[in-house]
């Protein structure tokens, strides 16, 4: 709501924004939610979550956000599905969030918990056949390859995960790894699900140079990187999975952030800025967990309740 003036205004619709909500909304703090477009953050690409305290049969990724955005709504939190484009202001003038919508908002306070975004190989064929053929997503597009043979690009957890999610619908799955198998980043329990799916194969020392095909997906041409030898693999599908930029490009010259762009914090939460506070993959490029997400979201909440009222 434009004219209304926010104790807290929160950047960010995923595990940490919304936990952060539930903490400040709670605490009797008048508090809005930018949610993003789409809203949801990363876990609306997740399949099922295991591993969020609370749900021992699981649960798939967005019907946990939305479980967390009722709980907020519940408290009284104002939800707009809106991403920020600035902000500008101090804590002593206040602060004014501008968004693509062309809104504005006034708050006293700022949580940035806008996490990070998929990586891309930017090369021009990948380019040229996103959605075609190329996605970041298995759980949005996995179903349209059934029975197709794909290709997943990475060695972490997501990789895994997208991998053996892929073959409930794929017939083979390849892992494109460009390090050798004892070097994957993936953790052991990952690795472990990921080698043992008979499904799934994969291609060590690799990168893909080119993806080929017209008008979709027919294959890739992949380099070796240790001997730079070329090949050819017949794939109908590409799914990326090679790591994530943070959401903070809007914030240029607002708070200080790391090389790679991710947010710095002191103190525990706070930013560079006075009455601005971080939290969740925005700030987080070693754990990335949906818990951890919103453990930064608690903290930011209380971080931010406990510097409000030092300022009463």
């Amino acid at each position: 709501m434009e004219n209304s003036i926010y104790d807290v205004l929160i950047l960010g619709g995923g595990p940490s924004g919304l936990t952060a909500a539930v903490y400040t909304s709670r605490a009797n703090l008048k508090t809005c939610v930018l949610a993003g477009n789409p809203p949801g953050g990363q876990l609306m690409l997740t399949t099922e979550v295991e591993n969020f305290p609370g749900f021992p049969e699981g649960l798939l990724g967005p019907e946990l956000i939305q479980k967390m955005r009722e709980q907020v709504l519940k408290f009284g939190t104002e939800v707009f599905d809106d991403n920020a484009i600035s902000i500008e202001g101090d804590f002593s003038s206040g602060f004014i969030t501008k968004t693509e919508s062309g809104a504005k908002y006034s708050s006293r306070t700022v949580i940035v918990a806008t996490g990070a975004t998929a990586k891309w190989l930017d090369i021009p064929s990948e380019q040229r056949l996103r959605g075609k053929g190329v996605s970041a997503c298995a759980t949005c597009d996995g179903f349209f390859f059934k029975d197709k043979v794909v290709a997943v690009v990475g060695g972490g957890d997501s990789a895994m995960e997208e991998s053996n999610y892929l073959t409930k619908f794929a017939s083979k799955v390849y892992v494109i790894a460009r390090k050798e198998k004892d070097q994957l980043k993936a953790s052991k329990i990952m690795q472990d699900r990921a080698f043992a799916n008979k499904k799934i194969e994969f291609i060590f020392n690799s990168e893909v140079a080119e993806v080929l095909g017209e008008s979709f997906v027919t294959g890739l041409r992949l380099r070796n990187v240790v001997t730079q030898e070329l090949s050819s693999l017949d794939v109908d599908g590409l799914f990326l999975a090679i790591g994530h930029s943070p959401n903070t490009s809007f914030l240029a010259n607002f708070i200080e952030t790391d090389s790679v762009g991710y947010a710095k914090t002191k103190n525990g939460t706070r930013s560079s800025v006075e009455g601005v506070f971080v939290a969740g993959d925005v700030q987080d490029h070693i754990y990335r967990q949906a818990i951890t997400a919103a453990g930064y979201g608690c903290m930011a909440a209380l971080d931010t309740e406990r510097f409000l009222a030092s300022k009463e």
